[in-house]
């Protein structure tokens, strides 16, 4: 466990960069602050010794007015370390927080798939911030005590040194105590840090599929699984309390048993003319002041241990690496026109047993509709994941105008390359920034033109607070194809060469798909377009269809050449008639382009 708290100690230290000027201005408070307390209590022993046994008020006033200047002094260093401490700490998690979210946002989706929202949610709060007790809250306690500690100490053997060594035999049982602790309430901490991300989770779980539980009368179950987790966590913060409880009554027992051995011998001193009253009561009050460190250092002990338990999970996902990285010697900007190629491409996602693309070579060029249809797990959503590189292909390579996607810096890349993803991704603000996150920094009039574009300016001028509506994931103001234009008139902002569509009319009824299929039309006018789709009435209008099966590319055509072949597309399209297609009115339930 030391070697463990080391090693995140050395991890995490980085991060206070920058403050570490600060840090060692509050260890000098801290110090000043010690000294200020030793000095007090050797002028209470001077009162004590020459104005209260003597009963000398004259005596009285120079220690008085010299403890008085010690306690101000005192006070105003107290406060401007303790603000420093609480400023210092704050910017450290602040700083830690922004790191870790930073690095979370390059994860590849199969990370999010195999660790549930809630848990990322508790590491990136709680977790975070027992972080900041083990380095910045850690190394200001321990220099606290061990300043403390030793000043009061030097002080005691000043005073009686044979005193001093009597009570400073008994001192080890403070650290073994914490060491017998130690382990037991760490093991608690890590539960309970895991069982309060599990609560999350289900907490949002349950409110993200409210509709589902409420349809299919789930309360009862819901309620069960919150109650499972919040009994594991139940269990794990009694367990801490209690062990932390049973450390702090038996530290108290062990600190009585200190004073009253030293309080015993100071009588018979006193007894045998060998010291004053003053000198015992300063000696006791040093012990006072004493045991209290040496506590500390073994609550430190026990805070360090448990915010290990954080630093792991925090850095089981600093040490989660991305699925792709911008190239050590990217190639410069160029004017990008959106030929897109796949030269045999395979792919494999992390962890899975056989490859969802395999030997995959196809080109697209501007102004060109591509489609790709095939059954559902045939690698179609692949290719829009491996288009905005947030994967790499196994084999085989994807160019851009001839380039390499993998030589491409990542943000150029994206900015070049939109994708309508097939879930409408929904931001928590206006629809004005819902718009204008496709391209930070448009003006109001760009909005308009890409909603008017979207076909979406007359719904949202129709609200009372018209662009300044405020929407969020879930929301209920829009229904799903008004939703859908908002993301493409996103789209259309964002005016990338290169446009990836991933179910554009998933889930939309057919007045809806209808309503969103014309802007999509003139979303893809001129650009490169992929299309990948289940619905084969968007697909008759295509210059190229390429239809995946099991991960291979088995089919290539236009729907003309497709449709009488008797291959895998007639077979998708036999639902769809390919007469009919042709027959179909523009604004008849079925969707030509």
């Amino acid at each position: 466990m030391l070697r463990e708290s080391r090693e995140a100690f050395r991890r995490f230290w980085p991060l206070t960069r920058g403050d570490r000027k600060w840090l060692g201005t509050v260890v000098a408070c801290v110090v000043v602050a010690a000294l200020a307390e030793t000095a007090a209590i050797l002028l209470f022993a001077q009162l004590t010794d020459h104005a209260l046994e003597a009963g000398s008020l004259a005596a009285f006033w120079g220690p008085a007015g010299a403890w008085l200047g010690v306690a101000a002094l005192a006070a105003l260093v107290g406060y401007l370390g303790n603000s420093l401490a609480t400023w210092t700490a704050e910017r450290f998690v602040l700083r830690l927080r922004a790191s870790v979210f930073r690095h979370v946002q390059d994860l590849p989706p199969h990370f999010f798939q195999r660790h549930r929202q809630g848990d990322l949610v508790e590491r990136l709060t709680g977790d975070v911030e027992s972080i900041e007790q083990l380095v910045v809250s850690g190394v200001v306690g321990a220099v606290s005590a061990v300043f403390s500690a030793v000043f009061y100490a030097v002080a005691a053997f000043w005073l009686r040194w044979d005193l001093a060594l009597a009570a400073f035999v008994l001192a080890p049982l403070f650290l073994l105590a914490a060491r017998r602790f130690s382990g037991r309430i760490a093991q608690a901490s890590r539960d309970g840090r895991a069982a309060d991300g599990a609560i999350t989770s289900v907490v949002e779980e349950s409110l993200g599929n409210i509709v589902l539980t409420q349809a299919y009368n789930r309360r009862a179950e819901e309620e069960l699984r919150l109650d499972r987790e919040a009994r594991a966590w139940l269990r794990a913060s009694v367990r801490g309390a209690r062990l932390s409880e049973m450390y702090e009554q038996c530290v108290e027992v062990v600190e009585t048993l200190c004073v009253l051995t030293v309080i015993g011998l100071g009588v018979w001193e006193i007894s045998a003319g060998r010291m004053t009253l003053g000198q015992l009561l300063a000696f006791a009050a040093f012990l006072g002041y004493l045991y209290p460190p040496i506590r500390n250092l073994g609550q430190l002990g026990l805070t360090i241990t448990a915010a290990t338990a954080g630093a792991r999970r925090i850095g089981e996902i600093l040490d989660a690496e991305p699925a792709v990285t911008d190239p050590a010697q990217p190639v410069a900007k160029w004017p990008v026109r959106g030929h897109l190629a796949f030269h045999r491409v395979s792919f494999r996602y992390p962890g899975s047993p056989c490859a969802s693309l395999r030997d995959v070579t196809f080109t697209a060029g501007p102004g060109e509709l591509t489609v790709v249809t095939g059954p559902s797990g045939a690698g179609k959503s692949t290719l829009a994941g491996l288009l905005t590189r947030f994967y790499d292909p196994s084999a085989g390579a994807i160019t851009l105008d001839g380039v390499p996607l993998t030589d491409v810096p990542l943000r150029f890349l994206r900015e070049h390359i939109t994708l309508l993803p097939q879930q409408t991704l929904v931001l928590n603000g206006t629809l004005r920034e819902n718009i204008a996150c496709g391209r930070p920094g448009a003006t109001q009039a760009e909005i308009e033109r890409a909603a008017r574009d979207a076909a979406a300016h007359d719904f949202v001028t129709a609200l009372p607070d018209g662009y300044d509506t405020r929407i969020s994931p879930g929301t209920t103001v829009l229904s799903g194809g008004q939703l859908q234009r908002i993301a493409i008139a996103r789209a259309m902002l964002r005016a990338s060469p290169v446009l990836v569509l991933d179910e554009p009319t998933a889930g939309l009824d057919t007045v809806a798909a209808r309503q969103v299929v014309r802007p999509l039309r003139r979303l893809v006018s001129g650009r490169t377009t992929i299309m990948i789709t289940h619905d084969l009435s968007l697909a008759p209008d295509a210059d190229r269809i390429l239809v995946v099966d099991r991960g291979r590319l088995v089919e290539t055509g236009t729907h003309a050449e497709l449709v009488g072949r008797a291959g895998a597309y007639a077979r998708l399209a036999a639902p769809l008639p390919a007469a009919a297609v042709q027959a179909a009115p523009e604004d008849t339930m079925i969707l030509r382009w």
